[in-house]
Formats: C-alpha cells, structure tokens, sequence
C-alpha cells in the first residue's frame, strides 16, 4: 500500500511535475518565510527553503511522506527572484542576454512517521541566448513567465531564448528534481510503477 504523499508547494509547475510519476498525492501549502539569511549562498538557501517548506506541512501529519521544493536563480553572486511584472521580467532577461544563469533546485522529502529527511540542491546552467530588446518583449507577451525564478518558462516558449542546458537532472529546472526525488522515494519504500 503506498503511504500519503504531500506535496509542500504553491506551485502549479511543481504539481505537474510529480503529477508525472502517477502516484496519488495532495497538496498543502507551506507557510515559512522565505528570505534568505544574511551570507547564505543561493545552493544553501534553496536547500534549507525546501527543508523548512516539507517540515512545515510534515509537522501536521501522521504517516505521510512530505515534499518540499525551492529554487533559487544566480547572476554573478545575486539572486534572482520571480519578476512578478513586466517591467521586472524584462529587467531580468535583459540582464541575462548572452549569459550564464546557474538556477539551484533545492528539493527534501520529510518521513513524518520517524522525522527522516533526505535533502538535496541540484545545480542547472543555462546559457541564454543574446537576444534583441524587441524579441525578449514578444516572448514575454506570450509566455507571461512572471511567477517563473528567471523570466523564463523553459518547458514551453521560452526555450527560444535558450542556447544550452547543463545539469543532472534535466526535470530540475522547471522546479521539481525528478530524478532526484525518485530516488529519495525508493529510500523511502515508494514502488514507483517504471522501477
């Protein structure tokens, strides 16, 4: 019988992503702060984001197995957060033109039976493209990635603006580690149907 699983997240690309491993799960939503703390690098706060998220929805249950997810986008030292507007959007991509962007996933699957928690940081470099004002307004017109780490929805449009993907784990990017997390899983007694 396969335990409760829960996904710790508001996010509905992270919700398509698990959707893909057709196992049953729920969705609660993690209440956390989630700045980061003064000299933490970005790995470090993915990472503990995605810890705190499990956590909080963890403490609330019985016998489930609890995901938690993060990712935290990294230009020359700074963060890079969701842009929220147009205008941010543009700012960001911009500013990424012809650049390399490393996008850090953090991920943690939280045992609420015995308090187990497996984490990790998946790392993913991408190379944008070095693309005309003009062109980065189109894209964005279309695709809105305004609540997308990076101004860049990778699974759809905006994989234009991309020269090239480098990491582990491809799934990472668009915010759930998959092979990553598959792997914690199996550590934690999941049969999953392709295993």
């Amino acid at each position: 019988m396969t335990r409760p699983i829960v996904l710790a997240s508001s996010s509905r690309y992270r919700q398509e992503q698990l959707a893909r491993l057709h196992l049953p799960f729920v969705v609660k939503l993690p209440g956390i702060d989630e700045a980061a703390l003064p000299g933490e690098t970005q790995r470090a706060t993915a990472e503990r984001l995605a810890v705190a998220k499990a956590w909080s929805v963890a403490r609330g249950q019985d016998d489930a197995l609890v995901i938690g997810a993060d990712q935290v986008a990294e230009l020359d030292g700074q963060s890079i957060g969701k842009p929220g507007t147009h205008e941010a959007a543009l700012a960001q991509l911009l500013a990424m033109r012809g650049r390399t962007v490393l996008f850090h996933s953090g991920l943690a699957v939280v045992d609420s039976r015995d308090g187990r928690c497996l984490s990790a940081s998946v790392a993913t470099e991408v190379h944008y493209r070095d693309l005309s004002a003009e062109a980065l307004e189109a894209y964005l017109r279309i695709d809105l990635p305004y609540d997308c780490a990076g101004s860049a929805k990778i699974e759809s449009l905006g994989i234009c603006l991309v020269q090239s993907v480098h990491s582990d784990d491809p799934s990472a990017l668009v915010g759930l580690p998959l092979i990553a997390l598959t792997s914690m899983l199996a550590q934690l007694g999941v049969a999953l149907p392709a295993r």
